[in-house]
């Protein structure tokens, strides 16, 4: 099993809300392996829980760290760090 974690900075505007945080979740549910997110020294949280991910208060600019467990879990973290990099509220 291969467990990679990576620290990504926030790109929309307005955070990790609702839909942005949906996304990522949804993303993070579908990768099928298990993945964490934490703001800075806070506790983990399950990053396929829309509610523990809006719970963490993640603005702009923050940083986070992303953590996958398992086959693919590189992919699962590049792909994962790309939404949090896009700016989801440009659109």
């Amino acid at each position: 099993m291969t467990q990679v974690t990576r620290t990504v900075k926030i790109g929309s505007a307005h955070g990790l809300h609702a839909r942005p945080a949906k996304l990522f979740a949804q993303a993070a549910k579908e990768a099928g392996i298990p993945v964490t997110i934490a703001k800075g020294d806070a506790k983990p949280v399950n990053a396929a829980s829309i509610l523990g991910v809006i719970a963490l208060g993640i603005d702009q600019g923050d940083e986070v760290t992303l953590s996958a467990d398992g086959e693919g879990a590189q992919d699962v973290v590049d792909t994962l760090s790309e939404l949090l990099l896009t700016d989801h509220d440009a659109e």
